[in-house]
């Protein structure tokens, strides 16, 4: 029997609700499938550093890299600078695993509404470059505390980073139906790096005729996916405009709650990682309400990842099944708990 091997981190908030939901909709699917999920849980969390000082224990990244895939939940705590979480656990597994092509795939769920008009169009898949730019680290402070202090956060983009993202995205595009792709960069403002997203997309455009292209500034596509939702298919961007459109993407879709992301070493040189969208929602925690969907989802998109894209597709079709029937959590506008949707899904299967 095939066995794959899962770092579980649950993280903060209602990732220690929707992580152990995911494992219990996996672990079924797999039994039905044939094959078997060994999952290692990690308590790498806000609570750690609270304790110790760290979210990532020394030699936890080496530890780390002996999985198959890492399943994640959410990290980021009232009590803890937003700051100093993110930069305390999920920037480093994303970076130091090379992590580059975050991809985030948006669409309305049968049975879910939207509050726009046109949303049955929604058909994204938004990939973000997730290793350098705007989230690369570069800059300090200087005189802090003093009238004339400075803070610098400098973007920096390399060739080699833009290349290998737009490629993935060429080829992901040319793999779906409409082979269409869109670039989104803000090089009337941004004249270096941005112009230099813009420069290799025009070269790398000639080696993928089968492609359509188009360019679009940031500012710009937030209109085009409100009133134009079907002139987009894929969408590359950079790691700080695409972290918000596809926040915009999945709202868009009905709720945060159901949307998916896949953190991928295309090379597979190490493992990848795979998190819903939502967040840590303190607001919410604890109450037993999460929605499961973009943890389901996502596990979906781990599955195929691995290899399995027959158990991906049909734990995908018992998402749309239980959605179909509005068994929905009160992000959705339902009353069904984070138990009820995932007994739904687990018979859907």
């Amino acid at each position: 029997m095939k066995t794959y091997r899962i770092a579980s981190i649950p993280g903060d908030g209602i990732g220690n609700e929707v992580i152990p939901a995911g494992i219990e909709v996996l672990d079924a699917l797999a039994s039905l499938e044939g094959f078997e999920l060994k999952f290692q849980p990690f308590d790498w969390s806000s609570a750690r550093y609270k304790k110790t000082g760290r979210y990532i224990p020394e030699g936890g990244l080496e530890e780390l890299r002996k999985f198959d895939a890492i399943f994640f939940g959410a990290v980021g705590a009232p009590d803890v600078p937003d700051h100093v979480s993110l930069w305390g656990l999920r920037l480093p597994i994303c970076q130091g695993f090379d992590q580059y092509a975050n991809v985030r795939p948006s669409r309305v769920l049968p049975g879910i509404s939207s509050q726009l008009r046109n949303a049955a169009d929604i058909d994204w898949v938004i990939v973000r470059e997730n290793t350098e730019g705007e989230y690369s680290g570069s800059g300090g402070r200087v005189h802090p505390g003093l009238p004339e202090e400075v803070a610098t956060d400098v973007s920096v983009f390399t060739r080699a980073g833009i290349e290998r993202v737009q490629r993935f995205a060429f080829e992901l595009a040319r793999k779906r139906p409409r082979k269409h792709l869109t670039l989104v960069t803000k090089s009337n403002a941004q004249r270096h790096g941005m112009v230099l997203w813009d420069e290799v997309f025009f070269q790398l455009r000639g080696h993928y005729p089968d492609v359509k292209t188009q360019r679009i500034l940031v500012d710009a596509v937030t209109t085009v996916m409100v009133l134009k939702p079907a002139s987009l298919d894929v969408i590359v961007a950079s790691n700080l405009h695409a972290d918000i459109l596809s926040d915009l993407a999945a709202a868009l879709s009905g709720s945060l709650g159901i949307a998916p992301t896949a953190n991928l070493n295309p090379e597979r040189r190490f493992p990848s990682m795979f998190e819903p969208i939502h967040g840590s929602a303190f607001d919410i925690t604890g109450k037993g309400v999460a929605n499961p969907i973009a943890t389901f989802w996502t596990a979906s998109m781990m599955l195929e990842h691995l290899g399995e894209a027959k158990a991906a597709a049909r734990l995908l079709k018992a998402i749309e099944a239980v959605t179909a029937k509005k068994v929905f959590t009160p992000d959705l506008g339902g009353k069904a708990r984070t138990r009820d949707v995932t007994e739904a899904v687990k018979s859907a299967l």
